[in-house]
């Protein structure tokens, strides 16, 4: 039998357990009841309004020492009031709310950005979450919205988040939670064992990425960081700065980055668990206004920067760093460079290479392929030349403006979208080592470096040669990739190759890095309002206007662009820094990813791509082009409208072949409209109108043009 003073113990045990304040419908109940107002109440006990909502609907619970303030003023309020809990409002099922603070778990509240307006459009929530709406603007077009992705239980919380100096830590899908952390040491802790952020890995033989905590410059400053990064060159704190002492001090390591605006914290995994943290710190410029325009602390508040962020990471991939280096390690992420094997000898599972990646060690160009710096070039005393497989960059020369054309007046910007994204569907390219080969036959579906003399070839001089950059008609043999000899021999010419760099092993490397910023290109335009269903009249009206349906929807379809064209660049990335010596290596060429012909791939095939629209163009409606710019061309017009010149059938279907507008990759938005006379201006004193045709009309001579 027990004792009565263990009885008492027991029932003193069970008191103790139970909640110390009301149920949440009951706290709201006698605020009403006493006639204070949700914002009142906050003002009194020094908190946001939102918060105040989170105690009466069940998703937060206070905590000390406005926890004991809280239930003194519910206590004296239940004492005037009678509690007669009305019939038509019913506490919300428990099931139906997250639970409150416990020992095993941050705090979840929500942020007041969750509720946006209701007629803003809707946008799949990262994370698996309910759809939920943006924060501004008016509703566009309905489109169809893909399925959200299902929920990791290993990450309830989403990808990634944004806290502030007051330890509020804001989520996707509106989420905030209560982060204890006074140290960046504890802040990793918290984020590795409590805060339920990370996103599972995109391919089967892939990682799960790391959870990525975005600080504020209020955080940034709680944990000891200074407001700006005083190497502005090597972009990270000093060695003997106490924050990075205190991170090796507590045996976590920096990756060779160091600690700059996009800091990996880690230490080596134990099995099959990564231990590592993302940091991107806003004040040090973490978030480049030119690819993420529009967010940062000075336009946007915390739930809306992870709002952007969030949408980002389910789309295309928890950012990494700059969108380049997301681009590249996207590219990883799909195409993982291992998969496990099992060894015939031992029955054990190993790691082995993936077929149709680019493997774990870097591979060599051939040194046509290579830069003059390389260790390659400069080891061999290679004076072969270069592959220049570059973007357009043509003014045709004013002296060939006709008379027709002069009279016209304006001239009508188009851009491409995505144009290397659209180059790279389908795109086979080399893997493996490069083989030379001497007077080879050329075939068309190879990929590879080719050495052949094209300058007997003559074109229409007010189209710019498709095998140069400058549009010039090239001077005697040179290397090209293969899309540009191929595109040779369409025109009708024959090729006469005189050496080439092959591989053997070969692959459509690109076409799942393709496919997933396709996705996210279109789904996030449609969330701006202009889809697939749009007529050309229409789809001009909505990208008129798309930037103001949502903010910070823009600045994710900013960044998806970004995400491609640094991605692509990443692929060739160059040496940095004043001490660098013609023949060393340097970081970039010892990735696996450093791959250059990839990089030429890509762009003969996008620069082919808008030759052959320009050729079509001029044999379908006689029209030249003046200039072009990589994806962007500009055409004399008689309004200020491509629908008046684009090549259209009797039935109103644009024709195949020359540029159509609309919203996938590949096809073509209005750029900008200038005036002729403006662009025979700039034509006679050698500056691109392509390049300015976006601005007000004055940019060019402000700026001193290219």
């Amino acid at each position: 039998m027990a004792s009565e003073e263990e009885l008492f113990a027991s029932v003193d045990a069970l008191l103790e357990e139970e909640p110390q304040l009301p149920s949440p419908a009951e706290r709201a109940r006698l605020r009403e009841a006493a006639g204070i107002t949700q914002a009142r109440l906050a003002a009194a006990l020094k908190t946001t309004t939102q918060t105040v909502k989170n105690w009466e609907n069940g998703r937060s619970e206070p905590k000390s020492p406005r926890l004991e303030a809280y239930q003194r003023l519910l206590n004296g309020w239940a004492a005037k009031h009678t509690a007669h809990r009305s019939a038509a409002a019913p506490a919300p099922a428990a099931a139906a709310q997250p639970a409150p603070e416990t020992s095993s778990g941050p705090t979840v509240r929500e942020t007041p950005s969750a509720q946006p307006p209701a007629e803003a459009p809707a946008v799949s929530a990262p994370g698996g979450a309910a759809p939920r709406r943006p924060a501004t603007a008016s509703r566009p077009p309905a489109a169809k919205k893909a399925a959200p992705a299902a929920l990791d239980p290993r990450f309830p919380h989403g990808p990634l988040a944004v806290l502030d100096g007051e330890g509020s830590v804001y989520g996707v899908d509106g989420i905030v939670l209560d982060c204890p952390a006074a140290t960046i040491v504890e802040l990793v802790e918290w984020t590795l064992k409590e805060s339920g952020l990370g996103a599972p890995k995109l391919h089967r033989y892939g990682k799960d990425s790391d959870p990525l905590i975005v600080l504020t410059a209020s955080a940034a400053a709680k944990f000891g960081l200074p407001e700006r990064l005083e190497d502005r060159r090597g972009l990270r704190l000093a060695e003997d700065h106490p924050v990075v002492e205190q991170v090796l001090k507590a045996k976590w390591e920096l990756t060779q980055r160091g600690f700059g605006p996009w800091a990996r914290i880690y230490r080596k995994a134990q099995g099959r668990d990564r231990q590592c943290v993302q940091l991107a710190i806003l004040p040090w410029d973490a978030l480049d206004s030119r690819s993420w325009p529009g967010v940062g602390e000075a336009e946007m508040e915390p739930a809306d920067i992870a709002r952007v962020l969030g949408v980002y990471a389910q789309r295309v991939i928890t950012p990494r760093g700059s969108t380049a280096v997301s681009g590249l390690e996207l590219m990883s992420a799909l195409r993982p460079p291992t998969r496990p094997v099992r060894d015939e000898e031992t029955g054990n599972w190993v790691s082995g290479h993936n077929a149709g990646s680019l493997g774990t060690l870097p591979v060599a160009p051939a040194p046509p392929e290579a830069r003059p710096e390389h260790p390659v070039v400069v080891g061999s005393g290679w004076e072969g030349g270069f592959v220049n497989e570059e973007a357009y960059q043509w003014v045709r020369d004013v002296d060939l403006l006709t008379g027709e054309e002069a009279a016209l007046p304006f001239v009508v910007g188009l851009d491409l979208n995505t144009a290397f994204l659209a180059a790279a569907a389908r795109l086979m390219v080399g893997l493996s080592e490069p083989e030379h080969f001497v007077r080879p036959k050329f075939y068309p579906k190879v990929p590879g470096s080719w050495l052949v003399d094209l300058s007997h070839i003559e074109l229409d001089a007010r189209l710019p040669s498709p095998f140069t950059p400058t549009g010039e008609r090239p001077a005697g043999p040179a290397w090209y990739q293969t899309h540009t000899v191929a595109y040779a021999q369409e025109l009708g010419h024959n090729v006469e190759i005189l050496e080439a760099y092959l591989r053997r092993e070969t692959g459509a490397y690109l076409d799942p890095w393709h496919d997933r910023l396709k996705t996210a290109y279109v789904e996030t335009l449609a969330d701006l309002g202009v889809t697939k269903d749009l007529s050309d009249a229409e789809f001009l009206a909505a990208m008129e206007v798309h930037k103001q349906v949502d903010p910070a929807m823009a600045a994710v379809l900013a960044a998806i662009k970004g995400t491609v064209k640094g991605g692509i660049g990443k692929l060739f990335e160059g040496p940095q820094g004043k001490g660098y010596r013609d023949g060393e290596e340097w970081p970039a060429m010892k990735r696996p990813t450093w791959a250059p012909w990839i990089r030429n791939a890509v762009i003969s095939k996008a620069r082919v791509n808008m030759h052959r629209k320009l050729f079509n163009m001029a044999k379908m409606t006689g029209m030249f082009p003046l200039a072009v710019l990589s994806d962007c061309v500009v055409y004399p017009s008689p309004s200020r409208s491509p629908l008046d010149f684009l090549p259209y059938a009797e039935s109103g279907k644009p024709i195949p072949g020359a540029f159509r507008l609309g919203c996938t990759p590949g096809l073509a938005k209005l750029e900008g409209v200038q005036g002729m006379a403006w662009a025979v201006d700039l034509m006679e004193q050698g500056y691109n109108p392509a390049r300015h045709i976006k601005g007000d009309g004055h940019d060019a001579v402000l700026d001193g043009g290219e």
